[in-house]
């Protein structure tokens, strides 16, 4: 996944449940190196960063209408 890509939520849902929390865990962790990088030297394109938050939010948001319908 490159982090220019905004993911549909039609993807998303396609996903398992498994696949979400695993998928959730490590946008969270390239989120925080971004930040952590752009904090050292700015990246050039920021919206990076803010895509990457509505990835997870997204991701988290499908997660939890699965558990909910189990």
């Amino acid at each position: 996944f490159n982090g220019e890509k905004i993911m549909k939520i039609a993807e998303v849902r396609e996903m398992s449940v498994a696949d979400l929390r695993d998928r959730i865990a490590l946008e969270k962790a390239n989120l925080s190196s971004m930040k952590m990088n752009h904090a050292i030297s700015p990246l050039e394109d920021t919206s990076k960063i803010r895509k990457a938050r509505v990835d997870i939010a997204r991701m988290m948001f499908v997660l939890a209408e699965k558990e909910k319908q189990n």
